[in-house]
């Protein structure tokens, strides 16, 4: 592939990723809208484990606690906040990847890379972002996570399965409608990405190593790369935005999208 393309791939990957807009919407969308070659789900995969090592890096401490509670949690020694955080990351991973195995082994999944359906998840889950920011009260912060607020937004998580959803957008959502305050719903979110997003590139990486499809890979390579550095400058520059605005500039952005691509859809 190109390596305008690449590029091109991985910047719409990594400015959308953590924001609540849907970065995998976004990455269908392109060919569909350009007339560019298909990226493919492997390029999909690889721009958004460029993304994982970005979140990583931003939230490095937080990290650092959950693998440090990682040998507890084995051990079923949930005796302090380093434990807890991966018990919660670990509860909130699993409805993601239990109904993202049966879509996979359903084929389900390239049914829902269409055009219509991206219209309407941007749409329908934009005024759910606006819904749950405008009503949610602002009370907790991340260090009030349980294990019944980590699987509910777990179960929302899942819904970004389907393209246009957004994964942040709706995990945002669960815990802005659980109470927690604008900048500790997204950095829960963001966290919860990490384990998602490594689940899902370890599965393309079997695939990639079993076809020994090596100019894919290096493809891949190049374009998790650039997503890392776009990731990160985006990640940053939303952090900090949210301590002084709200969620609706996104939910704006993501009615006006939805109302054109469903009219693009149906014309």
């Amino acid at each position: 592939m190109a390596l305008f393309h690449l590029f091109l791939v991985a910047v719409i990957q990594g400015l959308t990723e953590f924001l609540p807009v849907s970065s995998s919407g976004h990455l269908i969308l392109l060919p569909k809208l350009t007339g560019l070659q298909d990226q493919g789900l492997a390029l999909d995969v690889a721009v958004h484990v460029g993304t994982l090592f970005a979140v990583v890096l931003y939230f490095r401490s937080d990290v650092a606690r959950a693998v440090a509670g990682v040998p507890k949690l084995l051990k079923w020694q949930i005796d302090d906040q380093n434990a807890w955080l991966a018990l919660c990351l670990a509860i909130s991973t699993v409805p993601v990847v239990i109904l993202g195995l049966i879509i996979k082994l359903t084929g389900f999944d390239e049914a829902l890379r269409s055009t219509a359906v991206i219209g309407w998840t941007m749409l329908i889950f934009g005024l759910v972002l606006y819904w749950t920011d405008q009503k949610g009260a602002t009370s907790r912060t991340a260090e009030h996570w349980s294990l019944k607020d980590a699987l509910v937004m777990g179960l929302w998580q899942a819904l970004a399965l389907i393209p246009g959803t957004s994964r942040s957008g709706i995990t945002i959502s669960a815990a802005r409608h659980l109470g927690y305050a604008r900048h500790d719903a997204a950095k829960l979110a963001m966290l919860m990405s990490i384990p998602t997003i490594l689940a899902s590139g370890l599965v393309l990486s079997v695939d990639v190593v079993g076809a020994a499809d090596w100019a894919l890979a290096r493809d891949a390579a190049i374009a998790a790369a650039f997503a890392f550095g776009a990731a990160l400058l985006a990640l940053a520059f939303m952090m900090r935005l949210l301590r002084s605005v709200s969620f609706t500039p996104y939910v704006i952005y993501r009615v006006v999208l939805g109302v054109v691509l469903l009219w693009f859809a149906y014309a």
